[in-house]
């Protein structure tokens, strides 16, 4: 895998603040080589992660209801509202990447965080119908598939990169998803059910895809074998558990986005610091350095939506420094 096919650094998606025009530029302004379509939740329901999703949806539509996103019949207010608010943000990155040429990656949530969020009829969450995840998975592959075609048209010179946002995984793999009522869990999904989700959802898309998780136990194989090209997680929550898969996942070419730049106001430390733990990773696993650079893409630990503004330039602008150093240094 090339160096050139996904830039060093990019944002994770979610940004602070409701202007569309500010964030676009923001996002193209910081990373030169792979910028990434803003997400802003604060405008409200609809341009939350799983509205958003729910508004890409074919032939299934949601409403917000005091509980959260839920399924209804036809499109209405809230679907309405979460298609203009993506309009907006499809409109704002269309101006500032006039002429951009190269990888670019756009974000939707994954088929089982969004089994776990959207609400069947009953307000019991999808999950619970092993049917409506069969359906979802589908109808979000056909959504995904419209979604990317319509950032080809506006960014011609664009190649899509796309991004499953799965911070359940973990939860609905182990069981903890809590039921309506908080008194119980729904079953743990099937591994094999769960990927072949997935890869439904990955091979209907048609451009590369990661698969985005800042929760701990990120299932490294499973993603693998669902065939993704990338795996983003928080560089920090890895454990020596993990460490095995990571190596496996390196060297079957799979590449690493790894969250190392605090998504919360603090201080940043130096760039070259920031890097320290993937260098020390490598060394450990006895990957070759020289790998470093097309292997990894240094991000914000996960989405920038808590962070002031200010935080989060400052942020975006660190992972492309920290990208830096670690292709300059990579020992």
């Amino acid at each position: 895998m090339s160096g050139a096919v996904w830039g060093a650094a990019t944002g994770v998606g979610s940004l602070p603040g409701g202007d569309a025009r500010e964030a676009a530029k923001t996002v193209t302004g910081s990373f030169e080589d792979f910028p990434h379509l803003p997400e802003l939740p604060a405008r409200g329901p609809g341009a939350d992660m799983v509205g958003r999703t729910a508004g890409l949806l074919a032939e299934l539509y949601a409403r917000v209801e005091p509980s959260g996103w839920r399924i209804g019949d036809r499109p209405g207010r809230d679907t309405r509202r979460a298609r203009s608010w993506l309009g907006e943000d499809l409109d704002a990155l269309e101006e500032f990447a006039q002429g951009y040429e190269g990888p670019l990656k756009v974000q939707a949530v994954g088929p089982w965080t969004l089994a776990a969020a959207l609400e069947l009829r009953n307000g019991e969450a999808a999950l619970a119908d092993p049917g409506a995840c069969r359906d979802l998975a589908g109808s979000l592959a056909e959504g995904l598939r419209g979604h990317l075609a319509e950032v080809r048209r506006r960014v011609p010179g664009a190649r899509p990169v796309l991004q499953l946002d799965e911070p359940s995984l973990a939860e609905v793999l182990g069981g903890r998803v809590r039921t309506a009522s908080g008194y119980r869990t729904h079953r743990a999904v099937d591994r094999q059910l769960a990927e072949s989700a997935l890869r439904e959802v990955v091979s209907a898309a048609g451009v590369p895809v990661a698969v985005h998780s800042c929760a701990p136990q990120v299932p490294f194989a499973l993603l693998r074998r669902a065939g993704v090209a990338g795996i983003s997680f928080d560089f920090a929550l890895l454990t020596e558990r993990d460490e095995e898969s990571v190596g496996e996942a390196v060297e079957g070419g799979t590449r690493l986005l790894a969250g190392v730049v605090s998504a919360t106001d603090g201080p940043l430390s130096d760039p070259a610091s920031s890097v320290m733990g993937v260098r020390t990773l490598w060394r450990r696993l006895g990957l070759d350095p020289g790998t470093l650079a097309e292997s990894v893409v240094i991000t914000p630990s996960c989405g920038l939506a808590g962070a002031s503004p200010g935080y989060a330039r400052a942020a975006l602008a660190h992972c492309v420094r920290a990208a830096r150093s670690l292709v300059d240094n990579p020992e």
